[in-house]
Parts: structure tokens; sequence; C-alpha cells
């Protein structure tokens, strides 16, 4: 057979064959197409819609803000005694605070909303201002949850216009002492990712400032604070049988279970339907879930339901996520799976702005390309990416109207019609199945929302509202495996802006700094990612110690920094690993281990003579000898502070005294040893300095030594005007707030209690006593609560009641004992002389 016809047949072959598989394969996309389209139009015209009720326009003199609340269903069962509870927290004047606990999806944020929506019907029953936030966590373990946005549009909404780079204790006092000046409903919901998960430190909560409001509004509040929340707030816990109760959420009850389901459409007899809400543990939003799912799989029948979603074991939560499997699984890939795994790259509702980035094209393979059309049209598309467009306009708000409808996400924002939002443990699902089953699309995915951020942020954002989006830039960044850039570019050049440290030093937002940090570590707060350079881990290693302790969390702190000193002892870093030394030493000092305290700083002193750092030299001695002098060491610290001197003299001769923190160390040395013109003379001197370069902490620190020494000098001279105490003090005080140091703040208050002592004032002495041992006891900073204690027993000996200063003084026995603090031995012996 002639060769040329032979080929001319085969070809044909061939052709026909590839026909018949290509008709076969258009058959089956045109059979999976079919079946999705009428399975999402089951969603679209069978389910109940269950729109979020909306709030009715508040009555003249009423403030309203709650745009930051989830919008939840209308509708709630089984919950009468709960919002009973809180009709009556509202009315006793006895309640200050009602927190509501549960698992997550149980329906806290229902019942609050919809508690709310009671209240608003009823135009406020008397509250002139509400105001309610959401902090949208995943989970109670979210290192990196901050509640500085919270903070912020707090104190704007309640009118503060005063200094925000104040610490962030002060930031929850002020903002506490707005909301008590009038009658304020205040909810806040979701408040588990700022507190401690279980473990250690159960339910406390992280932020300073926010624990500051928190605990205030507690003792002290003509309205009510509502918290929801996964996990009770521990720093409320005293009051948790007078002031501040909580109320246990526990599951639906059957016939309420049953309710839930009614409402769904679901159809069954009594005793069926509760059989089903049993299964389900009384679970709110595996109940929703699931009765969306049946009514739109099933028409509302319940045969099969367990085969079909395997809700026989596990936890209530997981039947939550059983159900979202067979939504999976029914649905099959289009775009309501699309859009729900957009939401899951977010842990807060994503704006429409980023919504709209994620959407353009071209599409996010794996993500995004069931948007924009059939499987033909999408391939088609990569050759040709201008010539495509995603779905818009009715179709679009057709899938968002389904997925309402479903119960899968939450209802429209009025105030920003575009973005989206779920359920965290929605979110939680769809991210979590994002990441595992297509990495590269979840990589894609944050990495066009970084690129959006860092385009569109202001370059060098000089307010904490407009540094958000770079904050969020580099979470994004770093899920996208772009660390190095992120860090390089966003947080270090453009939130940090080099050596300025703008984002804590000019804005206080360490827990924003912090949350941005967490996106650097493999393994927080121990092990920093791979992808960064050597240096660059150091750096967030010693950075996340640094804002935990300004944050109060000295536990934590401690992790980092005895990583970042490993590494730098590894790789022969002397300079690095003697100021980690000097860090780590001075959080053994905080934290009461004065021992170790005094081992570090010895091995800072090593470090930094194996260093050709002159600084270091110098810094690291005062380091070494404010150990000793706490220790009770008086001589050989004094030795090492002249040793400093000397160095300092000789390093730079325009600046010959000892300054900043090393320089007050020194000056409490002077001032214990009755030196009180030398300390006054040195601190006169280096507040020039300070002033000259508007160094807050170093000005608020010399403010304080010049306080205590006139407060001394006036004592020794049996003066009566303590004017210039009382006047540097409260400066201290102040200057103190605004630095935002946590660790320092208690010396201010300390200082200042006996001032008022010495005035005869008792009640002020108290209150700034009550604040010292709050903020030590909740950081753990055990000298400062010695000393507190001291104090107490000094203030309760000076009003004549020996009996009542016997608990502070054993109190501040034991501490000193056990610390090793022996710097207070001799004080605690002179008390106890005087008290017989």
């Amino acid at each position: 057979m002639d060769p040329f016809p032979q080929a001319i047949f085969l070809a044909a072959a061939v052709a026909g064959i590839i026909s018949c598989i290509l008709a076969v394969f258009l058959a089956g996309v045109a059979i999976r197409e079919s079946k999705h389209a009428r399975r999402a139009d089951n969603l679209r015209t069978e389910v109940p819609t269950g729109k979020a009720e909306e709030l009715a326009d508040p009555p003249a003199g009423v403030e309203v803000y709650v745009n930051k609340l989830p919008r939840t269903g209308k509708d709630l069962f089984g919950r009468e005694g709960e919002l009973a509870s809180l009709d009556k927290a509202w009315k006793d004047g006895g309640t200050n605070l009602v927190s509501l606990v549960a698992m997550g999806g149980a329906g806290k944020s229902a019942v609050a909303t919809h508690w709310l929506g009671r209240m608003a019907r009823n135009r406020y029953r008397s509250a002139k201002k509400v105001f309610g936030w959401s902090f949208y966590s995943q989970g109670t373990s979210d290192t990196a949850a901050s509640a500085d946005a919270f903070m912020e549009k707090a104190l704007d909404w309640f009118g503060y216009t005063g200094d925000r780079s104040i610490s962030g204790d002060q930031k929850g006092l002020i903002l506490a002492g707005l909301v008590q000046k009038t009658r304020t409903l205040l909810i806040l919901d979701g408040m588990e990712p700022i507190q401690y998960p279980p473990g250690f430190q159960e339910g406390r909560i992280k932020d300073p400032g926010l624990r500051e409001l928190v605990q205030t509004l507690a003792v002290k509040n003509p309205g009510l604070c509502l918290i929801t929340t996964r996990v009770e707030v521990a720093d409320v816990a005293d009051y948790q049988d007078s002031t501040a109760p909580a109320i246990e959420l526990g599951p639906l009850a059957d016939e309420a279970g049953a309710d839930v389901l009614r409402s769904l459409g679901i159809e069954g007899g009594a005793d069926e339907l509760k059989e089903v809400s049993r299964k389900l543990k009384g679970h709110g939003l595996s109940l929703n879930l699931l009765g969306t799912y049946l009514k739109a799989q099933r028409g509302g029948r319940l045969e099969g339901w367990r085969e079909e979603v395997a809700l026989l074991k596990g936890a209530a939560a997981s039947h939550a996520e059983n159900v979202m499997k067979a939504y999976v699984k029914w649905l099959g890939e289009g775009p309501e799976l699309a859009v729900l795994r957009m939401a899951g790259l977010f842990d807060r509702p994503a704006s429409g702005e980023l919504v709209r980035a994620l959407r353009r094209a071209p599409a996010i393979w794996g993500l995004t390309d069931p948007l924009f059309g059939s499987p033909w049209r999408r391939w088609a598309a990569r050759l040709t990416p201008a010539s495509y467009r995603a779905m818009n306009g009715e179709a679009w708000r057709n899938v968002l109207a389904r997925l309402r409808a479903a119960r899968l996400l939450l209802e429209e924002d009025p105030e920003d019609r575009e973005g989206l939002d779920a359920h965290p443990l929605v979110r939680e699902y769809f991210g979590k199945r994002l990441r595992e089953e297509s990495p590269g699309a979840w990589r894609k995915a944050h990495l066009r929302l970084y690129e959006h951020l860092t385009k569109t942020a202001d370059e060098f954002p000089e307010t904490a509202e407009a540094m958000a989006p770079l904050f969020a830039a580099v979470a994004h960044g770093c899920a996208a495996g772009r660390h190095q850039e992120a860090f390089k570019e966003v947080y270090r050049r453009r939130i940090k802006r080099g050596s300025e440290f703008f984002s804590t030093k000019k804005l206080g937002l360490f827990g924003s700094e912090l949350a941005a940090l967490s996106g650097f570590f493999a393994e927080p707060w121990t092990r920093a990612v791979d992808a960064l350079t050597e240096d660059d881990k150091g750096f967030v290693l010693n950075g996340a110690g640094f804002g935990l302790r300004a944050l109060g969390r000295l536990a934590e702190a401690a992790q980092p920094m005895r990583a970042s000193l490993d590494m730098d002892i590894a790789r022969e870093d002397w300079k690095s690993a003697a100021i980690v030394a000097g860090n780590l030493s001075e959080l053994h000092l905080a934290r009461g281990a004065v021992a170790d305290a005094v081992a570090v700083a010895r091995r800072s002193v090593e470090l930094a003579g194996e260093s050709d750092d002159a600084f270091q030299r110098m810094a690291r001695r005062t380091t070494l000898a404010d150990a000793l002098h706490q220790a009770g060491d008086l001589e050989e610290a004094a030795d090492l502070f002249r040793e400093a001197v000397a160095m300092q003299k000789y390093r730079q001769l325009q600046y010959p005294l000892l300054y900043s923190v090393q320089g007050f160390r020194y000056c409490d040395l002077l001032l214990e040893r009755g030196e009180h013109a030398a300390a006054r003379q040195r601190a006169g001197k280096t507040l020039e300095w300070a002033t000259e370069e508007h160094l807050l902490l170093d000005i608020a620190l010399d403010t304080l030594t010049l306080g205590r020494a006139a407060l001394a000098e006036a004592a020794a001279r049996g003066a009566n005007s303590l004017e210039e105490a009382e006047r540097r003090l409260d400066d201290a005080v102040e200057g103190l707030r605004r630095a935002g140091r946590q660790d320092y703040i208690p010396n201010g208050l300390l200082a200042r209690a006996a001032l008022w002592r010495c005035m005869e004032d008792p009640a002020k002495a108290r209150r700034d006593l009550d604040e010292a041992l709050r903020i030590a006891i909740r950081s753990g900073m055990r000298l400062h609560e010695a000393d507190a204690h001291l104090e107490y027993a000094r203030l309760h000996l000076a009003g004549g009641d020996s009996a009542a200063a016997r608990e502070p003084l054993a109190k501040a026995k034991a501490i000193v004992a056990e610390t090793g603090y022996r710097r207070r031995a001799p004080e605690v012996a002179e008390l106890q002389e005087r008290l017989g």
C-alpha cells in the first residue's frame, strides 16, 4: 500500500479518536456544569435567606457605632434565659460587665447581636452611647492578634484628642474614663484572640490597654460592658460573683435545636428533629449549616442525613466541619467554593477593595478560575489573559446571596457591600483546605494581596489607622513566602523607618508590631523562618522579646531572647550577643530571678569584651552593676559603675556622664547611698541632653530621678514643701506612660506613692500603689511587687494601723527571700522592728 494514503488514513483515524475523546470530555463538562448549576440554583431558590435584622436609626441624643459587629441572622431559638439575664444586667445597677462564654459556633455573637436588636427597638433603654467591636479571630491560639485597631477607633469615637504616643495601659485607662462618663453599652465580641489560650495564664488578656479597660469597667461602670469569648476572662475573675458575672452558653436544648431546623424548612416529626439536634450536641452553627444543606440537597427531607454528612462522632464543632465537607462534595468546583476559599484567606472581614483585587484578571488557578466561566474559556484565557473578565454584576451578587442563604457567609455589610465575611470556623475550614490542597493558589493569592497593599498604602504612614494596611501587607507577604522582602521593604523600611522605630516610639503600636513580627516565625517565639538572613533572624527574635517585655508579657519574652543569644554566640557575633544577654539579664531581674540576672549579666560583660564595641563594654557593666545592686552587693555595683563612668568619659568627651537607662541605674544607687546632690546634678545634666534629642524614655527616667532626689532632700532636712517633688514625679509618671514601657511605669508610681504618703494623702497613695501592684502581678514583675507591698506597709504605719501593715510586710518579706532581692532586706528588718 502506498505510504502516503496510509499516513492520511492514520491521521484521520487519530483525529477521529481525538474528536470522540473531546466529545466525551465536553459532554462530561456539560453534565458537571449542569449539575453544579442545578445545585447552586437550589441554594438560591429554596433556602430561606434569614437576613440580619437592620437596627433602627437611634433616637436623638443616642450615639451608636456597631459597624464592626458580625451581622448574624434575625432568628434566635432557645436563648430566652440568657437574654433575660442580659436585660437584668442592664437594669441592675450592681452589674458592670457580663461575659458570654462558649465554644466556637455555639451562638455567642448571635445572642449579643439579637439582644442589641431588642435594645434598639426599645430606643436603647437609656443608653447614651453604644459601641460594638469584633476581634474576628480564627482561634484562641492566635499569636498575631492585636487590640491596637480597636483602641485607636474607640478613642477617636469617644472623643479623645490627646497624645497617642502614650502607653497601652494608659490608653485603656483613658478609654475607660470616657466610657464611664455616661451610660454606655460596650460590646466586645470574640475577644479570645486577645486572651491567653488554655494553659499558662489561661484567659488573661494579653493587651495591656484592653486589660486596663476591662478591669476598670468591671469595678465601676454606669452602663454595661458585654464580652463574648471562648475562654473566661481571668482578669475579672475576682468580680465574677459580684459586678462581672460570666454566663456559660451551653448547647441548645433538643426542642430549641428542632426549632432551628424547622425554621430552615426541614420536614420531620418532633422526635426525629430532636434526635438530629442531640446528634449535633445542640451546636448552633452545625444545626444551621445542616439545615440549609438538607433543604437545598434533599428538599428538606431527613432520610439518610447521617450517612450524608457522617455526623456520628467527634466534638460538636467538628459537626460543622463535616457539614462543610458535605457542601464541598455536593456543590463541586464552582464560583461558590471559590468565594468561600477567598474568605478563608483572611482572619477578619475581607474589604471590598481586597476582594476586587483577588477577582481581577488573570485568574488565580486553583482559587478564582471558576469565576471566569467554563473550563474551555479559562484555558483559552491563559493564552490571552487580557481578553476575559471575572463574573460581575448580577451573577456575582447571586453567588453571594446563595452562600448567605446557606449560612456559609455572613450578611452584607451596608458600609462595604462588596466585602466578604464568614463565621470564624467557616473561614478557618476553607482557608485550611486551600492551604493544604492548593498551596500554589494560597501563595499566589496572598502575593496579590501583598502587592496590592504595598502599592496602595501610604509610603510612610503617620497615624495608626494609616499604618494598618502595611501591617496587613506584612502578614500577606509572609503567607506568600516573601518573608525577606516583606521584612526589608515593608517592616524595616516603612513601618520601623530603619533606626527610628517609628511604629512603637511615635505611635505606641506594640501590639500591631508583635503581630507583624509573628509572621517571621516558624515557631513563635523561638525559631525564625529560614527564609530570613541570619542577621534578620536575630533582629526578629530580639524584637519579639523586646515587644513582649514592653507589653508586660515577661514569661513569653524570655523564649526569643534565649534563642537570639544562642544564635549570636554560634555566629560569634559578640556585639549582638552582648546586647541580647543584657536584655535577658534585665528580663530575669524584672521577673525576680536575681541570681540568674547576675549570672547572665556577667556573661554579657564577657561577650562585650570579645567585641570591638566600646558602648557595649560600658553599658554591660551597668547591667551587671544594676543586678548586683538588687542582689544587695552595693560595693561591687559601685565599682562597676565607676568603671563605666571612666569608659564613658573616654568614649564620648562631649557626654562625660552616664545617660539614658545606664545613668538612671547609677543614680538609683547614688540615691540609696544618700548621695542625693550627686544624683540630682547628674540627672539634671542628662535631662538637658535627652530633651534636645526628644527621647521620651530618657526624659521620663531623668525626671523620675530628680523627683526622688527632691523628695529625699526634703525629708532629710525636714522641709514641709514638696512642690518640686510633686511636679517632677507627676511629670515622670506621665512621661513613662507616653514612652509605653510597662516595665518602668511601676517605678514612677511607687515613687509618687511615697510622696503622697509624706504629704499625708493616703487615698492618692493607695491609687498609685493599686495600679503599680496590678501591673506587677499580671506581668510577673516580682521585685516591683515586693516594693509595692513594702510601701503599703509604710502607708499603714503612717496611718497608725500596725495590724494592717503586717500582711503586706509578710508578703514583701516572702518575695525578698524567694527572689534574692537582698537590696530590700534592711528595709524589711527595719519595718519588722517598728512593728515590734
